[in-house]
């Protein structure tokens, strides 16, 4: 098999899992559940342990799952793909400015993956103009190698100067 038929690796591959708090407290609501199914008995007790538990442990899981990747030429944040040759230059946001962009600076057109647990993010510009979404607001633990991999992919170069990076980079076999 040749190189290039190969499927490009990712630049950027990140998970935002939930904190270790969320996963107490999903063990606290499955004794909860316990708790509640104990006046009718133990075989009902261990019921609601049990379908307390799973409940919590698969809204904790799901939620924390998300995933942040550059890969073959897009941005994939969660469910959302969009391609660098449409992204404008990556800002890295920290502290008080990245809560900013979250709340009263946010735009309701934005395209947002926000994470509450994690206090950094990137934020993209969407330079397409037949895209109505001003930017692109991710939540990501590590901000500069997202940033890093979206210029590295094209992003903030006009389209068809990204596009011509990467076919260099097919040529070379990289």
């Amino acid at each position: 098999m040749q190189p290039s038929a190969a499927a490009p690796e990712p630049r950027h591959d990140e998970r935002l899992t939930a904190p270790r708090s969320w996963w107490l407290i999903a063990a606290l609501i499955s004794l909860s559940g316990a708790l509640i199914m104990l006046p009718l008995g133990t075989l009902p007790m261990l019921g609601g342990l049990i379908v307390a538990g799973a409940a919590a442990a698969m809204t904790v899981s799901a939620y924390g799952s998300v995933r942040v990747r550059v890969v073959a030429g897009s941005l994939v944040a969660g469910t959302a793909r969009v391609p660098v040759g449409a992204l404008g230059v990556p800002e890295v946001l920290a502290g008080e400015e990245a809560r900013a962009w979250r709340t009263y600076k946010a735009d309701t057109r934005a395209f947002l993956l926000l994470r509450g647990y994690v206090p950094t993010a990137v934020r993209v510009p969407v330079t397409d103009p037949a895209d109505p979404t001003p930017y692109v607001y991710v939540s990501s633990r590590e901000p500069e190698a997202l940033a890093a991999a979206l210029t590295a992919a094209g992003a903030g170069r006009p389209a068809r100067e990204a596009v011509s990076a990467d076919a260099v980079r097919e040529e070379r076999g990289a």
